[in-house]
């Protein structure tokens, strides 16, 4: 079990990147858009939703286990949470190739500057949900802003 922890906690391994590890969990959590969450949205929207709020209830309970066994909050191994934000930010976006990387490089931003009140959370929860959480309201924030660019343009 907890080889199975540690291979979803980190991405598929891709927390272990010497460099932006949460930017590595960010790209497979491009890659996991693409080939799962986008053509399920595109089957039934309501059922990618039941999907993506399972999978994140599991991603909580994986992280909490995740920052037993790595013996830290938040360990920058942990990016299961950057995985689920990239979904989070793409849902209900074009997924084409240009609309993806501005949704990336939205959600990278927003991950890093944690707006308000992804900032509390990050500072005030402790455990798995904590882990996913300020991701969540990150990925909110750049899904509104794609949305938005995408209406202007």
């Amino acid at each position: 079990m907890r080889s199975l922890i540690i291979f979803f906690a980190t991405g598929f391994y891709s927390g272990y990147a010497p460099i932006a590890p949460g930017t590595a969990g960010s790209v497979v959590g491009l890659v996991v858009v693409w080939l799962a969450f986008g053509p399920l949205w595109m089957h039934s929207p309501a059922l990618c939703l039941l999907v993506f709020a399972l999978a994140f209830a599991i991603a909580c309970w994986i992280s909490d286990r995740a920052e037993k066994i790595f013996d830290n909050h938040d360990d920058g191994r942990i990016v299961i949470d950057e995985v689920l934000g990239m979904a989070a930010t793409m849902f209900g976006n074009p997924l084409t190739f240009g609309w993806m990387m501005l949704g990336f490089l939205l959600f990278r931003v927003a991950d890093v500057v944690k707006p308000w009140p992804a900032s509390l959370i990050d500072r005030r929860m402790r455990n798995g949900a904590g882990v996913m959480l300020d991701d969540l309201a990150a990925a909110i924030y750049a899904n509104i802003v794609l949305h938005l660019i995408v209406r202007l343009l």
